[in-house]
Parts: C-alpha cells; sequence; structure tokens
C-alpha cells in the first residue's frame, strides 16, 4: 500500500516563485495568478485535485488510501475542510463515503467543514454534511456557529436549512453578537423575520450593552427597526455610555433611520450620560436635515440642564447653515457653556462667538453677532484673540457690533488696555482699536515719570511676543514699547489720542535713539492743537457707539471722518 501521496499523484509543477500552479491555473500568465488569493500559497496535491473538482482522481486516492487526505495541513484543514471550502460537492459525498468520522474535524481554529462551507455560501455543501450528520451547533474559536457565519455573510437559504436541522439561534460569538445582530448590522430584513420566528431574542445585549435595534440604527436600516418594535424591541434601550437608538442614528446621519424610530415615539430628549442630546450628535457631524426633525422636539430645558447649546456645537465645528437654522429657531446666541464644560477648555471659553472668532470663522462670529450676540461675555475677551492674531476683519467686526477695546486679560495685568499690549506693532491694528475707543492715556501714565527707570530683565521682555507670565507682574507702556523696532511711530499714533501728556525718561530714551524719531518728542509738547483737543473732548463726551451714529446727521462729511478717526 502506497502511504505517501506523492507517490499516488505526481506533483503540480513549480514555478520560480516557489507557487504550485493548481489544474485550473497552469494556463494563465503569473502577474494574473499572483492577484488569486489561494495562489498566495503553496498548493499540496490534495489540494489541487479538490480545486479542480477531479473526482475521478480524488477516488483514487481514496482507493489507495492515501494518508495525506486525513492529514492537517498548517491550518488544522484536512481535504474535508478543503472540499467543503472550494464547494466541491462531488469531492465532500467521496470523503464522507470514506472518513464518515470526519464529518464535524476541527481545524486548529475550530472551524468544521459544515462552517466553511456555510461562510462560502456553498449550500449543496451544506445541506449534504448536514445530512450525513455535521453538528450546526460547533462553533469556532470566536464561539461563531455556521448559523451565525451564514448571517455574516447572508444567506437566507443556508440559514432555513441550519435552523432546519436545529442550529441554536440565540448562540453568541465573542463579542456577544447573536446572529439577530449580525442580520440588523447587514440590514437583511427577511433573514432578521425568519430568526424571530425561529426565537431569536429581541432585547439580547452584546458585549458592548448593544440591542438589535441599536445596531439596526447605528447602520440605519429603517424597516428592521419598524420589524423589531412591532415585536416589542425597546425603542429606548441605552448603551452603557448613555446613547440610545436614536442618538445613534442621529449621530451617523441616518434620516430614514431618524424618522422611523420618531414615529414610534422614541425619546429625544434622552440624553447621554455625558449631557449630550441626539441634536448635539446631530449638528456636530452636521446632519442638516436631522436637525430639522430634532429642534421641535428637543426640550429647552433639557439644552440648559446639559450645560451646552448646539449652537456652541456648530460654532465649534463651523456648521454654519445649521447654525442659522439654531438661531431661527430660537436658541439663545449668549448662551454660556456651563462651569464644568468650560473648565475643559484652558482659555475657559464660555460662548458660540468665542467658538466661531477662535476658529477664524468670518460669517459665523457676525451671524451671531447680528443676532445679538454679547462680544465681551467670555472671560477672555474674543476681540483680543482677533487682535493677537492680527485678523483685521474679525476685529472690526467685534469692535462694530460693541466689543470692549480696552479689556483686560485677567492673569496678565498690565496698566493700559491689553489689545495694545498683544499687538502694538501693527499700526493699521493699533489705529482701529483706537478708532474704536481703546484708552491710550494710561500709555503714558508712567510711575517713574522723569526719574531712573529700572532695567528690563530678560524674562520680562520675552512677554513683548507671548503673554505668558506670572500675574504678579504689572506691565509698563514704556518698558514694553522700548522693546520694539517700530517704538517711535507707535508712540506717535498714541500721541493722536491724546491730550497733554508728559514722556517719562525711558520714552524720551527711546526717541532718542533715533534721529528721525526727533519730531516725535515736539508732537507730545505743549501746546497741543485746538483741533485736537476738541475732536478728542467730543469724542469722549459722545461716546464709541453714539460716534457710530455721526453720519445720519446733518454734519460735514470731513468733520464726521475727524471725529470718528483719529487726526492723520
Amino acid at each position: 500500500m502506497v502511504k505517501n501521496v506523492d507517490q499516488c499523484f505526481p506533483k503540480p509543477k513549480r514555478t520560480s516563485s516557489n507557487v504550485l500552479l493548481c489544474p485550473k491555473l497552469k494556463d494563465l500568465q503569473f502577474p494574473m495568478i499572483i492577484n488569486v488569493c489561494f495562489c498566495l500559497r503553496e498548493l499540496s496535491p490534495v489540494q489541487a485535485v479538490i480545486m479542480d473538482g477531479d473526482a475521478a482522481a480524488l477516488t483514487d486516492l481514496v482507493g489507495r488510501r492515501c494518508s495525506s487526505l486525513m492529514e492537517p495541513n498548517d491550518e488544522g484543514w484536512i481535504a474535508l475542510h478543503e472540499a467543503a471550502y472550494y464547494g466541491q460537492l462531488h469531492c465532500v459525498a467521496i470523503l464522507i463515503k470514506a472518513y464518515p468520522d470526519s464529518v464535524n474535524s476541527w481545524s486548529l481554529m475550530n472551524q468544521t467543514a459544515l462552517l466553511l462551507a456555510a461562510g462560502q455560501g456553498n449550500i449543496s455543501c451544506v445541506d449534504f454534511l448536514l445530512r450525513h450528520g455535521a453538528d450546526p451547533n460547533i462553533a469556532n474559536k470566536d464561539r461563531e456557529t455556521p448559523l451565525l457565519t451564514a448571517c455574516e455573510k447572508p444567506n437566507e437559504a443556508i440559514v432555513e436549512l441550519l435552523l432546519k436541522f436545529g442550529a441554536q439561534v440565540n448562540r453568541c460569538s465573542v463579542q456577544g453578537e447573536t446572529c439577530l445582530h449580525v442580520a440588523c448590522r447587514h440590514g437583511q430584513l427577511n433573514l432578521c423575520r425568519t430568526l424571530l420566528e425561529a426565537g431569536a431574542e429581541l432585547n439580547r445585549k452584546n458585549i458592548y450593552g448593544l440591542q438589535p435595534i441599536f445596531t439596526a440604527a447605528q447602520h440605519g436600516h429603517a424597516d428592521i427597526i419598524n420589524l423589531l418594535a412591532s415585536k416589542g424591541a425597546d425603542i429606548n434601550g441605552q448603551a452603557p455610555d448613555g446613547a440610545s437608538p436614536l442618538f445613534e442614528a442621529c449621530k451617523n446621519g441616518h434620516v430614514l433611520a431618524v424618522e422611523a424610530l420618531l414615529s414610534l415615539k422614541a425619546d429625544a430628549n434622552r440624553s447621554m450620560k455625558s449631557g449630550l442630546l441626539p441634536l448635539h450628535a446631530a449638528v456636530q457631524n452636521n446632519h442638516s436635515r436631522i436637525v430639522s426633525l430634532l429642534i421641535p422636539l428637543t426640550s429647552m430645558v433639557r439644552v440648559r440642564r446639559c450645560g451646552i447649546s448646539p449652537l456652541h456645537v456648530a460654532a465649534e465645528h463651523n456648521r454654519d447653515d445649521i447654525m442659522a437654522l439654531l438661531i431661527q429657531s430660537g436658541f439663545d446666541v449668549n448662551s454660556r457653556l456651563s462651569c464644568d464644560r468650560s473648565a475643559m477648555f484652558e482659555d475657559r471659553r464660555s460662548t458660540a462667538l468665542y467658538f466661531s472668532v477662535i476658529n477664524g470663522n468670518l460669517d459665523a462670529a457676525e451671524m451671531l453677532l447680528v443676532a445679538g450676540a454679547d462680544p465681551d461675555l467670555d472671560v477672555f475677551n474674543p476681540l483680543l484673540i482677533a487682535v493677537r492674531l492680527c485678523w483685521m476683519e474679525m476685529a472690526a467686526l467685534l469692535l462694530h457690533y460693541g466689543a470692549n477695546a480696552n479689556a483686560q486679560i485677567a492673569t496678565e495685568p498690565c496698566s493700559f488696555p491689553a489689545a495694545i499690549l498683544l499687538r502694538m506693532e501693527s499700526l493699521p491694528m493699533l489705529k482701529l482699536l483706537l478708532d474704536h475707543g481703546c484708552d491710550a492715556a494710561p500709555c503714558f501714565d508712567c510711575p517713574y515719570g522723569g526719574k531712573t527707570h529700572p532695567p528690563v530683565t530678560p524674562a520680562r521682555r520675552s512677554v513683548l511676543h507671548l503673554v505668558s507670565v506670572l500675574p504678579s507682574i504689572l506691565f509698563q507702556f514704556c518698558e514694553v514699547v522700548s522693546g520694539c523696532r517700530g517704538a517711535g511711530p507707535i508712540i506717535s499714533l498714541l500721541l493722536d489720542y491724546v491730550g497733554h501728556v508728559r514722556l517719562c525718561s525711558r520714552l524720551l530714551d527711546v526717541l532718542d535713539s533715533r534721529s528721525d524719531w526727533k519730531p516725535i518728542k515736539l508732537k507730545a509738547l505743549p501746546p497741543h492743537p485746538l483741533m485736537q483737543l476738541c475732536r478728542l473732548k467730543i469724542r469722549h463726551q459722545v461716546g464709541v457707539r453714539k460716534l457710530k451714529l455721526l453720519h445720519t446727521l446733518p454734519l460735514p462729511v470731513t468733520l464726521v471722518q475727524a471725529l470718528r478717526r483719529g487726526q492723520h
């Protein structure tokens, strides 16, 4: 008796790459062969026979009692596994007849021939194996049964066949997924019906705490949601993090699923443990149609209680169209983050406007301001962001809507407006601030006056470019401007917005450092032009906001321009 298959059957011809060619591929060019997955590993002679479906050759091998038919390969597969996997029914029949006890043999991954055939959709092999004693409930190492595998690669006929032969419908994988979970994930409505009729549990949770209806909502299968709900599934059942099927459908943008859940009276105000509502999820992920569906159903009380408005989310993620919809629907443009949510940000931001400004979103910022957003509610004034980053249009917009040009930074105190500290070297930005009420007078209030000033230490001078210092340090304008290359023009511009002032000894030293800055010293000396003093007095008396209305009065254009802007 010949015991070695190599003696029973001639070896397939090797290619130069050491890949064995099966008969079906022998006439193909090599570049085409390497794209076929089963040619990436060496084929044994038995594999070549089975893949070719050569029943006569296999019968001959069986007759010769070749030991390789029952010898497992590196994956633990025997010939029966190969035949079932490739759907070679005649080969399966030959091997089962010769080795009937091998019908439930396991591979190294605990795969049976039945599981492999079911996974490949080989229904004729599945039917034959079941009729010859294959156990439909043997699972692989991932606890996947043939039934679950047939649902994963949806095949209704194989599912019905397995159920007919006693497959257990509620067996679950290592992830806790049942066949119903899998069918819901793939949107297989008829398969879900079949499984439910076979006794599938509606509310069985996987290891993530998700029920089948949650999976259906997660993947947007509205018809399955309706089916499961009609059988009594919990449409408001929550995951461990508090997410409901509605929340998940809103997050993923499944409009039909959302409509189905809302028609079933799903709770639009059931929040995550984080406090976020389905509306927040729809806004964040830019699903405007779903936002429209949720707005009339969302409780403003619940929104306030969660500590974050959908407007904050829209602003943070630049959802301008949705922001317009929320504003139109009456959401408060001055709503502020709760203290705990604000504390998540280093700058302690609290308004939707702040998010839009820091994102550089001019359109969104204007939308909020037009709707009545207050530009001065945040701890760190949004105007200071625009100034620091030299965003002229954004700064002009905020100032137009009344942003405080004299805002200070609580942690970075200085004796003059913080906006000047942040961007004094940009003369256009500095002039914009001064035209909108930034007070230049404190820049010239030096406690040392004509006396000798203490030296400027490197640690203090470094703040000219990065404001990050201890609250105990109080900045003086003279020591900050002395580190600027364009100190002269800065001082000159500021002098246009003040009356009688005295330059301290440090400012005089700065102006003396360059001959072309000598005229600036003279500019500071009295007497000042009467026109300038009158202009400053009128600006002070009228106030910045009312200055914007001067054009409505019957006054000469040149006079209005002189009053609204600094002298040139």
